[in-house]
């Protein structure tokens, strides 16, 4: 049943170890098809790139799940490096002094969706706050397709700003916009929507050794929806 407007059924968000996302990944990449729009074999094509994200250091990821224990919601990043594809695309678009500002210590922020039943009540929202609760980085950082977005709404709600305009990634003609902030991360911009942003904290489990390209469900900057292929 479709969620109805400023309801949600949704469970607390969660953090998740490599091997939760790991063993969630079949649902994972269903929720990512789902709020991209994109056939399920698009998801199962994905499935390599995101066990290689989930062992590099500084890997992070939050779930959130319905009342049966489905999930509805995803968002993981890692700590950003050069001889990464991505970190090496956005290094080669900005000068000395903009990559000594944004990638000297970046958390990339690789994916955030949730399925299109279940937006609109405040979701990505917490979900990105639970993601960067205590992130170590100075900075967060992410691509998104250019052009007006719930994605784009969200961000610059929460304090993203440009760093990069107009770029493209080597295999896709689309033009992508490179956002960043500062961290930590303030939790007093999450909205008011009654829950936490997480379900306990970031720092147990989870390990801290690590794009909405967000077209309508908030999809990350990873290799899904903005050309993301490392």
């Amino acid at each position: 049943m479709t969620a109805q407007p400023g309801r949600s059924d949704a469970r607390p968000p969660v953090e998740w170890s490599p091997d939760d996302l790991r063993r969630h990944l079949d649902e994972v990449l269903d929720v990512y098809c789902a709020a991209m729009g994109y056939p399920r074999s698009a998801g199962r094509q994905r499935k390599g790139y995101v066990v290689v994200h989930s062992e590099r250091s500084g890997f992070r990821a939050i779930g959130t799940h319905d009342p049966t224990g489905a999930v509805i919601g995803f968002a993981y990043g890692y700590r950003g490096a050069p001889g990464q594809w991505w970190h090496d695309e956005v290094r080669s678009g900005l000068s000395d002094e903009q990559a000594d500002r944004w990638l000297a210590d970046p958390f990339e922020l690789c994916e955030l969706h949730v399925r299109p039943d279940h937006q609109g009540h405040g979701l990505g929202h917490r979900l990105l706050a639970g993601l960067l609760e205590d992130c170590p980085q100075q900075t967060v950082v992410l691509s998104t397709p250019e052009g007006p977005s719930r994605a784009w709404r969200l961000y610059r709600r929460v304090g993203f700003t440009d760093v990069l305009r107009r770029h493209r990634f080597a295999g896709d003609n689309r033009d992508f916009a490179v956002l960043g902030r500062s961290l930590p991360f303030d939790g007093s911009l999450l909205p008011r929507y009654g829950s936490s942003p997480l379900h306990g904290s970031l720092h147990g489990s989870l390990p801290l050794h690590g794009s909405l390209p967000l077209h309508g469900s908030l999809p990350l900057h990873g290799g899904t929806a903005d050309g993301r292929h490392d």
